[in-house]
């Protein structure tokens, strides 16, 4: 008799031990044999924090040799709080194809490092997603921090959800259930959270999940939009196209929305999720409207008052600080304009606004609500533009080489933000457009060798701020 293997990833804080405990006071409440050795971590991502434990999969008096850490390729179950380190598993060799079910929040939570870079940083969720359905077994994945939110508990509370309705311990919800109470701490939430992770574990939420999103898409008037995509487009990028839908008709308007699925006409299939994903943040490009209306969304508020724990009769006060400059305001101005404050010296000014109070919360909801004026104004001519070259290459390139097409949508990586965040990675873009991806679509340069140039640009673009390393980079791929 083999006992049935459990790896557990948390980051500090996600209450990995707790779980830890209530599986084993479960398996005791069935008389099973248990043993789990715990090692914390730190919260800020320098060093694991992994649980393991080994369940006998039945009662019996027999004495069993139980091991005290994992080892690679036998571990039954993995659970982890956070992609990344379901990724950290997979990448340690922990998670096996041949027998591991994996059970993951798809949230993220950024490292040090990911923080630190300069632009996007973040680890690709693409290909995170892609590994962990590759070499598991079986999945269990959905968004557990989002979860927690929705049910007033906590992630550990979903995750040990998630493991019951699993199946794949031979111990009953009841068993688990007695854990929680057990613990005597915040037992009715908890309880709620692990009925809500049971529940999405056992597929008992998808059809209220799809009835959810029918209702948002009614609301939005974008049910025609969503029909024209899931008849264009591969199965596999549906929830970024469709999510992309969403976010645009909200930050812009439905015509928006009907231009984005416009642009990936055409885009090879191989690919159209990841420029689905691009394209989607760079059509939402920040400027100060964009700002304006997520300070003032009614989500951010319910969140901000959530983080301080306010209790519902108490007052919270959010003061916003802004130090907008002439790259800002002629952001909004019409071209002609925007040109002219853009030739001035430069200038910022700093602001302190109290968005909790009446005429503070009525300036920034008078920004937001010039989403009207955003397709006259210098920046939103400017992107578009942008854009338009990006998607061009993208097509000239997925004639000659699907994996540079590729390597080029990932460029968008580059642009993002406002100020000289956005200037700098405009014009890193810029630089690897005009000194490999130009020449590549000119056929003066292999399509495979332009491709890893292109990413070994762009990765060196993006780890060193001052430019250096795009310089080095650039001129070894020159010579």
């Amino acid at each position: 008799m083999k006992p049935i293997t459990i790896l557990i990833g948390a980051l500090g804080g996600d209450g990995g031990g707790v779980l830890c405990d209530w599986i084993i006071a479960a398996a005791h409440g069935q008389g099973l044999g248990v043993q789990a050795t715990q090692i914390p971590g730190v919260a800020q991502r320098t060093g694991a924090t992994t649980y393991y434990l080994e369940v006998m999969p039945e009662r019996g008096p027999r004495e069993a040799v139980l091991a005290l850490n994992p080892a690679m390729g036998e571990v039954d179950i993995a659970l982890a709080t956070e992609l990344l380190e379901a990724g950290r598993m997979i990448f340690n060799g922990f998670v096996t194809p041949e027998r591991t079910t994996l059970i993951a929040s798809t949230h993220r939570v950024l490292s040090i490092g990911e923080r630190a870079a300069m632009g996007d940083g973040s680890f690709d969720v693409g290909r995170l997603l892609r590994a962990v359905k590759e070499r598991s077994k079986a999945q269990i994945l959905f968004d557990m921090e989002q979860t927690a939110e929705e049910s007033g508990g906590v992630i550990n509370a979903v995750l040990l959800g998630a493991l019951a309705g699993s199946g794949k311990l031979p111990i009953p919800d009841a068993a688990f259930e007695a854990a929680i109470r057990e613990g005597g701490k915040a037992v009715d939430t908890n309880l709620a959270a692990f009925a809500f992770g049971r529940g999405h574990a056992r597929g008992e939420l998808e059809q209220a999940v799809r009835e959810h999103r029918k209702r948002q898409a009614a609301a939005q008037g974008v049910e025609d939009l969503i029909a024209r995509a899931r008849s264009g487009f591969p199965a596999g990028s549906l929830d970024i196209v469709e999510e992309g839908i969403r976010r645009l008709v909200a930050y812009q308007d439905r015509g928006y929305a009907t231009l984005y699925l416009d642009r990936l006409q055409g885009i090879d299939p191989a690919i159209v999720r990841d420029v689905a994903r691009h394209l989607a943040v760079r059509m939402s490009f920040e400027d100060i409207i964009r700002v304006a209306q997520a300070k003032t969304s009614r989500e951010r508020l319910e969140r901000v008052r959530a983080e301080v724990r306010a209790k519902p009769h108490e007052p919270v006060e959010v003061t916003e600080h802004f130090k907008p400059g002439n790259e800002e305001i002629a952001a909004l101005l019409p071209p002609w304009a925007a040109r002219w404050l853009l030739a001035r010296r430069p200038f910022h000014f700093s602001m302190h606004v109290r968005s909790t109070t009446v005429w503070g919360f009525a300036r920034l909801r008078f920004l937001a609500g010039l989403r009207w004026w955003r397709p006259r104004s210098w920046r939103y001519v400017e992107e578009q533009a942008e854009i338009g070259r990006w998607l061009e290459q993208i097509r000239a390139a997925q004639a000659l080489s699907v994996e540079l097409a590729r390597e080029i949508a990932e460029t968008a990586r580059l642009i993002k933000g406002y100020g000289d965040t956005y200037k700098r990675g405009l014009g890193n873009y810029r630089r690897i457009s005009e000194e490999i991806i130009a020449p590549a679509l000119a056929g003066r340069m292999p399509p495979r060798k332009a491709a890893d140039a292109v990413a070994n640009a762009r990765v060196a673009a993006l780890a060193d701020p001052d430019g250096d390393s795009l310089n080095r980079t650039l001129a070894a791929i020159a010579a």
